[in-house]
């Protein structure tokens, strides 16, 4: 399907399980799709696979097709730039993923009672045979749940593995039973980043529900507006998300948004933009209009912790990268991809390569675990 518009909302919906994130809800993709941040002039053609039986569609996967990496985390460059100097084309290239988003969830998305393993295999069948067509020279799933991820990997994909760090809820009662789990250093540090606010002047709160419902257009252009101001301090920042693609989530996923702002004699200063289940918090895009001392940490990390401890929220994603988030609790996560090219110049020395790299991020993960001030000995993870 060239567009998400063309699939019914109540059909692809319809497919979304316990591990499918608000993400690849067919409101999220067309936000991005309507407001011009994941379509053809963006360099996002839409080509999303469906599989019907007689009218009904019995799976999905969000998909498009790509004249670069700019934007998808897939962090293959190294590959494109070996490709590139022997002489070998690497893009196009078909993603199956959602634009802008490094968030582990649903990617092959079934509907209930359907053989996963079998339905993965005909989507996977169907996106080499649109990748063929189209003269993409392969087919990438980025950031599936490591069940789906298998399940790629026995349907002929490569699995890769990265790292992100989350944090964790192991049932603590208050912000500080969390910070007992620290070093004493650490957790001195810990309290006098987090004490900086209030000597500051700033109030720092979560908006979210009826109070994003009820005029959720001032929250998008908060939001917008924030995340533009920080993008546009950047050498490297990307204006992927426009205005539109704020307006049009608010309009239609108010209730699984939320905003933490920062205030400073009642004017906003600071925030972060989040997308919330009743067991995870995704942290996306932050923003702030004036520079403090420890602003981001409390805005982007630490008030959220708070109130996953208060909500019972089971685990924390912050967003890609980040290695500052072990000193505040976060720890390192596994996350998966699967790789097939159709060439085999690239298919056959990248497959290769993903089997070394495995060895090395395993040795990493758990040089990282050990760094962690939260280590658990008794938790395999």
């Amino acid at each position: 399907m060239p567009a998400i518009e063309e699939v019914p909302r109540s059909a692809w919906d319809a497919l979304l399980d316990d591990q499918a994130t608000p993400f690849v809800r067919w409101d999220f993709l067309a936000a991005l799709e309507r407001s011009g941040c994941a379509s053809e002039a963006s360099g996002w053609r839409p080509r999303h696979l469906t599989l019907w039986r007689a009218d009904r569609l019995v799976a999905a996967a969000p998909a498009y097709l790509r004249e670069d990496s700019d934007g998808d985390f897939s962090r293959d460059w190294g590959w494109a730039d070996a490709a590139q100097r022997a002489g070998i084309a690497y893009y196009p290239k078909l993603t199956i993923t959602v634009p802008f988003t490094p968030v582990t969830g649903r990617r092959i998305l079934v509907a209930p009672g359907e053989p996963r393993a079998e339905a993965t295999v005909a989507l996977m069948k169907a996106a080499r045979a649109l990748a063929q067509e189209e003269g993409a020279t392969g087919v990438h799933v980025l950031f599936p749940v490591e069940d789906e991820a298998r399940e790629l990997e026995a349907a002929g994909l490569a699995r890769r593995v990265a790292f992100q760090y989350h944090w964790r809820n192991d049932g603590y009662r208050d912000p500080e039973d969390f910070l007992a789990r620290f070093s004493s250093k650490k957790r001195n540090q810990a309290r006098r980043e987090r004490a900086a606010p209030d000597k500051q002047g700033i109030a720092i709160r979560t908006v979210r529900g009826d109070e994003l419902a009820e005029d959720p257009q001032k929250w998008a252009r908060a939001a917008f507006e924030l995340h533009r101001s920080t993008v546009d301090k950047l050498m490297w920042g990307r204006r992927w998300l426009n205005r539109a693609f704020y307006e049009q989530v608010f309009a239609s996923l108010a209730p699984s948004l939320e905003l933490v702002e920062a205030r400073r004699d009642g004017k906003l200063i600071a925030g972060a933009f989040n997308v919330a289940t009743p067991t995870h918090l995704y942290g996306r895009y932050w923003g702030c209009f004036e520079e403090h001392p420890f602003l981001h940490f409390n805005v982007c990390l630490y008030h959220s912790i708070d109130e996953c401890i208060r909500r019972g929220v089971q685990v924390f994603e912050g967003g890609a990268g980040g290695e500052h988030k072990i000193a505040r609790g976060f720890e390192p996560a596994e996350t998966y991809s699967a790789h097939a090219f159709l060439d085999e110049r690239l298919d056959v020395p990248l497959r290769a390569y993903i089997e070394r790299e495995a060895a090395e991020r395993a040795t990493a993960l758990s040089r990282w675990r050990l760094e962690s001030p939260i280590l658990r000995l008794n938790r395999s993870s």
